[in-house]
């Protein structure tokens, strides 16, 4: 891809210039005073990453790997209600 440039004084008097060769060749040089000074680019959203979904079942069963038995919730259960 051929590099094109345009200077600053393209970008005030001439942008719609400027703009069609950034859309259509995707980098246009800016010089200013004969030095390449900037770059422009067509611009491209970022593409947002969600953030993956909490597994809570995993959780879950790394604390407790396997169900407590009807006696043990229940002695848990009495043992929470303490002294009533």
């Amino acid at each position: 891809m051929a590099r094109h440039t345009s200077t600053i004084r393209d970008l005030r008097n001439h942008f719609a210039k400027v703009k069609q060769l950034v859309e259509t060749q995707g980098e246009v040089l800016v010089t200013d005073k004969g030095e390449p000074r900037y770059r422009l680019v067509l611009y491209t959203p970022v593409q947002k990453v969600s953030a993956p979904s909490k597994d809570y079942i995993a959780r879950i069963t790394r604390h407790q790997p396997r169900a407590l038995s009807a006696n043990e919730a229940k002695d848990l259960h009495e043992d929470n209600r303490g002294d009533r």
